[in-house]
């Protein structure tokens, strides 16, 4: 069973990771302006943010 675990962590980090770096792509080329443009970006960047510290915890895990 302790073979299926790895994997599976890994494959939670690789989707973890990816989410959060297109979240903070997207934050970053948002093209509204104003108010709701700042409300874009930061919870995009929120988002990003998070996802990369739960790619860190499942690598911190892995290793």
């Amino acid at each position: 069973m302790a073979l299926w675990i790895s994997p599976i962590l890994f494959g939670i980090a690789v989707v973890a990771l990816v989410l959060g770096l297109s979240s903070i792509i997207m934050g970053i080329m948002s093209d509204k302006s104003g108010a709701e443009a700042l409300k874009e970006r930061i919870e995009y960047c929120y988002l990003g943010v998070a996802s990369l510290a739960v790619c860190g915890l499942f690598g911190y895990l892995l290793a």
